[in-house]
């Protein structure tokens, strides 16, 4: 990937990128751990590859579903990793993205892509947890989050985060899995090609009683399943609402 050629062309990238990886080289992972750089490298990877069919009709839905292809503002893809589904919703929208994830060694790859499709100007990287995230309360229009919930140490702390993060009106679209337009036939081969497997059952009830502790009353939960997918996982994915005036 070439990593250390665009560490020279962002600043700021540089600084949280060598920050974080240089410190784990120096300090090797436990056995059978990745790095932070062998963790991005890999889901760049899986991003170009197995994944890549994923982000563009995903982007399509979230943008129809959210009414966003006219708004502007402040969008934030948490978890966002090579930022692929950033590039996808910049294509769509006039709204400024932000890539917000934990490891910064994603960041010279996402912005190097973001210049190639003339969006250098419209995204911003930021070293984020999901459970303390650095923005100002009622700071973002919109937050996204595809396949990165289940993974936070304390998700009940992280949805109460990215609430206190919306603006009023503000609009939080979190998941995992596919759209419900991707091709069956698409989703079957990228989930044989996966091995992580959840219940998907289990995965909604959890999310029900956490929006009931953090008495959020505005959400939706979807559930992909388009015609023909029996039998194939489309994930599950969560809708919320900040009202206006709060």
């Amino acid at each position: 990937m070439r990593l250390s050629k665009y560490f020279q062309l962002f600043g700021v990238v540089l600084f949280f990128c060598a920050t974080g990886c240089l410190s784990s080289e120096r300090a090797p992972a436990a056995r059978g751990e990745r790095s932070p750089k062998q963790s991005a490298l890999s889901m760049i990877k899986a991003s170009n590859g197995r994944l890549a069919p994923v982000y563009a009709p995903l982007a399509e839905q979230i943008v129809n579903d959210l009414d966003l292809s006219e708004k502007e503002g402040i969008g934030i893809d948490l978890g966002s990793g090579p930022g692929t589904l950033v590039i996808e919703l910049c294509k769509r929208t006039r709204m400024h993205w932000i890539d917000a994830d934990i490891n910064p060694c994603f960041f010279p790859y996402f912005m190097e892509q973001a210049e190639k499709h003339g969006f250098g100007c419209r995204v911003s990287a930021m070293f984020a947890d999901a459970c303390a995230l650095p923005f100002r309360d009622n700071y973002a229009d919109v937050i996204v989050s595809r396949g990165s919930f289940w993974i936070w140490k304390d998700q009940k702390t992280a949805f109460s985060e990215i609430y206190r993060v919306l603006k009023p009106g503000g609009i939080a679209y979190i998941g995992r899995g596919f759209s419900r337009t991707l091709p069956v036939e698409t989703a079957r081969k990228i989930r044989k090609g996966g091995r992580i497997k959840y219940d998907v059952d289990k995965t909604e009830s959890d999310l029900r009683n956490m929006m009931n502790a953090l008495k959020i009353t505005g959400y939706k939960i979807h559930r992909p399943k388009p015609p023909g997918s029996e039998g194939v996982n489309y994930g599950i994915w969560i809708e919320f609402h900040k009202p206006a005036g709060r």
